[in-house]
């Protein structure tokens, strides 16, 4: 029995994931069948299910699937779960506002950044959110900073050895980016500048708890050319500011000593 209810759950997910991971609207049964691997009637049969409990929604005119209101109704519950997330929201959407550009705060989950908040200045239009969505540690300048505390060799067991490339600036070797991560906590914040996407750029600091450990970032970020355009040493400031204002919303009372970023401690 419960090796079945653990196949159960493992088709349900993959089921919600192949939907949510669509890249149209026009997600059919048989679409989802075929990106987990299921026979139709079975893959009919779960749809049916997760319908019934609100998880996806079938359009009655098209018969095309997208995620119910359930999920939307569990995700907002971790968020306003999650202390980083009520600290963090009106400090990062007052900043968007302040200075126009987007503002990202994002926690660590395994080896990728998951952003929690996302608000856009009006020089940072989107048509899409970035909440809950995931990307690379040593590509971002929010991932980047979720790795200050670790050593060299910490990182390399978290990250692996190879270093994906998303563009010809992405740091690909450990002891670069070990280096980068130096001169990071020596200036405050980190930066990410056409490492992840072409044309993007945008600057992180770190977040700490009553511990002094980093648990998230935040970040301000727009096209390479509107950064360009903006007064550096100004955003930086805000952004360290914005940063320490959560940090001390957490419980962070005292000041963090200068830790050196090395290959081993």
């Amino acid at each position: 029995m419960p090796a079945e209810i653990q196949q159960g759950i493992g088709r349900a997910a993959a089921a919600l994931t192949a939907i949510g991971a669509a890249t149209s609207e026009t997600v059919r049964a048989s679409d989802v069948a075929r990106a987990i691997g299921l026979g139709a009637s079975t893959t009919g049969r779960l749809l049916t299910s997760l319908e019934e409990l609100g998880y996806v929604r079938r359009d009655p005119a098209t018969g095309f699937y997208s995620i119910g209101t359930a999920i939307l109704e569990l995700a907002s519950h971790g968020l306003n779960q999650n202390p980083v997330h009520r600290e963090s929201r009106a400090a990062a959407q007052e900043l968007a506002q302040r200075i126009g550009l987007s503002v990202n705060v994002g926690i660590r989950d395994g080896a990728s950044v998951v952003y929690l908040c996302h608000f856009e200045g009006a020089l940072a239009p989107k048509s899409h959110t970035m909440i809950g969505m995931g990307q690379p540690l040593h590509a971002s300048a929010l991932g980047k900073c979720l790795l200050l505390d670790l050593t060299e060799d910490e990182r390399r067991a978290l990250l692996g050895e190879a270093l994906p490339a998303y563009t010809a600036s992405t740091i690909t070797d450990h002891a670069a980016l070990t280096a980068e991560l130096a001169a990071a906590a020596v200036r405050g914040v980190c930066v990410e500048e056409q490492e992840l996407a072409l044309g993007r750029s945008g600057l992180a600091a770190p977040i700490r708890d009553a511990t002094g450990g980093v648990v998230a970032a935040i970040s301000v970020s727009g096209r390479l050319s509107v950064m360009r355009e903006r007064d550096t040493d100004t955003i930086t400031e805000q952004l360290i500011e914005t940063a320490d204002r959560i940090s001390v919303g957490l419980g962070l009372i005292s000041a963090v000593p200068h830790r050196p970023v090395a290959a081993n401690d």
